[in-house]
């Protein structure tokens, strides 16, 4: 029977937020960042396990309550988010996870993620051959620019924002990865976009414009408020 797990990338230093610390320890609410989004995750039935990939050189203190029993915590990240995820799955399969397994790949700086549109991601992609991500329809207009001014309106129909979760099949998504990492991941910015190497197209289903990442300082205290609002 395939089984579901989440992999949160932790890793990074998030060095556009403007903090002290890497963002994702920042505390809002009353609570680090990562944690609202480890707690989210951990609210969602199907997923057997999460794993948070760290830093070699995390000194992050846990809390030891409200950590789920189910997910932990690997020290195995890189330089960049693809290495990150990269280095995960290969701890995920070396684990004993069947490959066939699916990944829910999450930025642990959205925080905002609410556990029914994981739900909803994993029920439109469970029966698919590809998989999925959560993403939004474009609202705005958007342009091109050279030296500071506008070159050209681009049509937005068809443009759609991504987000995270990615739901791909372990190992699917471990040899999409792996047959990039000699060039460093040049181009993955995400995992669908690893995907769409191997010629494969991700569903793209609709998720919530709260579920936002966190990542200029403006981004803290409109997420502080969404995250207090829900109390």
């Amino acid at each position: 029977m395939t089984s579901f797990h989440a992999l949160i990338p932790c890793a990074g230093t998030g060095s556009r937020a403007g903090t002290a610390q890497p963002k994702q320890y920042q505390e809002l609410a009353g609570q680090r960042m990562v944690m609202h989004t480890v707690l989210a995750l951990a609210q969602v039935p199907q997923l057997g396990s999460g794993w948070l990939v760290l830093s070699p050189q995390d000194d992050h203190v846990w809390p030891s309550q409200s950590w789920p029993a189910h997910f932990k915590r690997v020290a195995c990240g890189g330089v960049s988010r693809a290495e990150s995820v990269f280095q995960g799955l290969k701890v995920m399969l070396a684990a004993g996870l069947d490959g066939q397994d699916w990944v829910l790949v999450h930025d642990a700086a959205r925080c905002l993620v609410a556990p029914q549109e994981v739900i909803h991601l994993i029920d439109s992609c469970q029966h698919d051959a590809v998989g999925g991500l959560l993403a939004l329809p474009l609202p705005d207009t958007l342009k091109t620019e050279e030296g500071g001014r506008v070159l050209d309106t681009v049509p937005r129909e068809h443009k759609w924002l991504a987000q995270t979760p990615q739901m791909f099949r372990l190992q699917v998504l471990h040899d999409a990865l792996a047959e990039v990492a000699g060039s460093g991941f040049a181009g993955i910015t995400d995992e669908a976009s690893a995907i769409e190497r191997l010629g494969l197209k991700p569903l793209l289903i609709e998720g919530s414009a709260q579920n936002f990442k966190v990542t200029y300082p403006a981004d803290f205290a409109l997420a502080e408020a969404i995250l207090r609002s829900r109390t």
